[in-house]
């Protein structure tokens, strides 16, 4: 454990002197106090509360920035560390191959936690305590999609991980994060989108639809995020989704978590075996 912390606090270290940590919790702060002062200002006329619309633009925030920022952290962990010869001299130590994966998988989540927490958290609270009264239930979705955003973060740094030790490269590995990027983020859902207009409710069910977004860590995130809530659904456009064809929000959050720990161990498995 010890040594975990130790790697831990190597990754936090680069991340402050590379600036990492300022500059990702300063673009998140900006962008999320933009998004939620400009983006729930016709909640109005809307008959929504403002914080409900800030979740719903946040979200949608998340699904395209906290995967690019997670992939740029972690794409190049471990070929950069190779080409750059720091790799052998780490590994002299008393310290296994995992432990290095592990160690920077929890030092760039805590940076990717910070920033997020403190980002969503000021939007949020902004957003809250300028209205008169808020559910708590809304409370309860700002808090879940700023943990959940946390945890998708992480399946794309382990996702970053699993390329950069498979990557014999840096710019391989760059090359393949931006491909991964794209595939989860947008060509996935554009995808899926012409299946279903294909299909034309023919035999895909909101069901069926819900079990096809289970292959991508993104459209989970955006289920338990937007589907959840009535008001939430409705404002996102995912209400049909929010019915009988709606998994639980547990069995979402599990599948989450199963996305970032399979390619973790994989990374680990074969950074194991690799020949440096």
């Amino acid at each position: 454990m010890k040594a975990l912390g130790i790697l831990a606090w190597k990754e936090v270290q680069r991340g402050i002197r590379n600036r990492w940590v300022v500059a990702t919790t300063l673009l998140m702060l900006a962008l999320s106090l933009s998004i939620a002062f400009l983006g729930s200002a016709p909640t109005g006329t809307l008959g929504a509360a403002r914080l409900s619309v800030t979740v719903v633009s946040l979200s949608s925030l998340t699904i395209f920035l906290i995967p690019l920022i997670a992939l740029m952290l972690a794409y190049d962990a471990v070929i950069g560390e190779v080409e750059n010869g720091t790799m052998l001299l780490l590994l002299t130590y008393p310290v296994a191959r995992w432990q290095v994966i592990v160690g920077k998988f929890l030092g760039h989540t805590a940076i990717l936690a910070a920033a997020t927490i403190v980002g969503y958290g000021a939007a949020g609270l902004a957003v809250g305590l300028a209205e008169e009264s808020t559910e708590v239930a809304v409370w309860l979705s700002l808090a879940t999609m700023t943990g959940s955003s946390v945890v998708l973060g992480t399946v794309f740094l382990t996702l970053g991980y699993l390329i950069s030790v498979l990557a014999r490269e840096r710019g391989t590995a760059a090359g393949l994060a931006v491909a991964v990027w794209l595939l989860f983020v947008l060509l996935f859902d554009m995808g899926l989108l012409g299946v279903l207009v294909a299909d034309k409710g023919a035999t895909l069910k909101a069901d069926a639809v819900s079990l096809l977004m289970m292959l991508n860590p993104a459209d989970i995130y955006r289920m338990l995020n937007l589907t959840t809530s009535p008001e939430i659904a409705a404002l996102s456009g995912m209400a049909s989704l929010g019915g009988r064809g709606a998994l639980p929000p547990g069995v979402l959050v599990a599948a989450l978590s199963a996305w970032a720990a399979v390619p973790l161990g994989l990374a680990a498995l074969i950074f194991s075996r690799r020949e440096l």
